[in-house]
């Protein structure tokens, strides 16, 4: 089974042996993955590997990788490297990690950082976000409807992450896991044999008023889809026909169609 690569992992290395990157393996191998935010609105991938490689025999926090709009960035070793190396990123004094999959975060889990807010594109930066994390499970074997955790749920006291970097977009952690669950099976699909069906639209004309800002999404009506434009409140929007079955936002699941193949969410508009 192959899996389909959509973006490029950059490496940049920490320096080794320090603080942050100790170049110690990970001995039991990669058995799950950790859901981080950086906490720091508007901190690119690229600024916090720096800040990392500035301070790295000063402190010890580390991750693998850093995600926003432009880039997939790896410091410490996790898909370029026979034997990943760890992190450290999950304080060890926390029982939950060990009680679900059996091992500490730190000795046999990847953690993942996602960067957004500022100038991030949060829509493109999720995408990518949500695509490591299912390559992650595709590289190492692992169940991604069972084998993601979010730093909050390991460290309840004292983090948030990744509810309040994804709520930034009005997303949520649930929605999180749905998501990498359907990234892994579109990626490891081969559409050339059975390819998937569209969006069954139903007709129906007419017009619509955006309540909120909202995003115009590219060929398909999920969160997930390229955004074709933004556009203000009190937007007048034409459509065509609607969908009952599109991604579900705060429980609901209707979109709106319009003639060039665009989708928007019932829950920005009046009719």
């Amino acid at each position: 089974m192959d899996f389909q690569l959509k973006y490029q992992i950059n490496q940049r290395y920490l320096t080794k042996p320090s603080k942050r990157r100790s170049g110690f393996p990970m001995s039991p191998g990669v058995k799950f993955l950790v859901a981080h935010d950086t906490g720091n609105p508007g901190s690119t991938a690229s600024g916090n590997v720096n800040w990392y490689e500035d301070t790295r025999d000063e402190q010890s926090a580390s991750a693998h990788l850093f995600v926003d709009d432009r880039q997939i960035l790896e410091c410490v070793p996790a898909f370029t490297s026979s034997v990943p190396e760890k992190a450290w990123h999950v304080r060890y004094s926390m029982p939950t990690d060990d009680q679900l999959f059996g091992h500490d975060a730190n000795d046999a889990a990847i953690g993942v950082e996602y960067c957004f807010g500022g100038r991030i594109d949060d829509d493109e930066a999720y995408r990518k976000y949500v695509w490591v994390l299912a390559y992650a499970c595709f590289r190492y074997d692992l169940d991604p409807s069972n084998s993601i955790v979010g730093h909050f749920f390991l460290d309840p006291r004292r983090r948030t992450d990744p509810v309040t970097g994804l709520a930034h977009s009005r997303r949520t952690y649930e929605q999180l896991l749905r998501d990498v669950v359907f990234e892994f099976e579109e990626c490891t699909t081969d559409d050339t044999i059975n390819p998937p069906p569209g969006p069954m639209v139903i007709e129906q004309t007419g017009e619509a008023v955006t309540t909120v800002r909202l995003n115009i999404r590219r060929g398909a009506p999920n969160t997930r889809s390229p955004v074709h434009e933004t556009v203000p409140r009190g937007t007048v929007l034409s459509f065509i026909g609607f969908v009952e079955d599109g991604q579900s936002v705060n429980g609901n699941s209707v979109w709106y169609a319009d003639n060039n193949g665009n989708f928007f969410w019932s829950g920005g508009v009046i009719v």
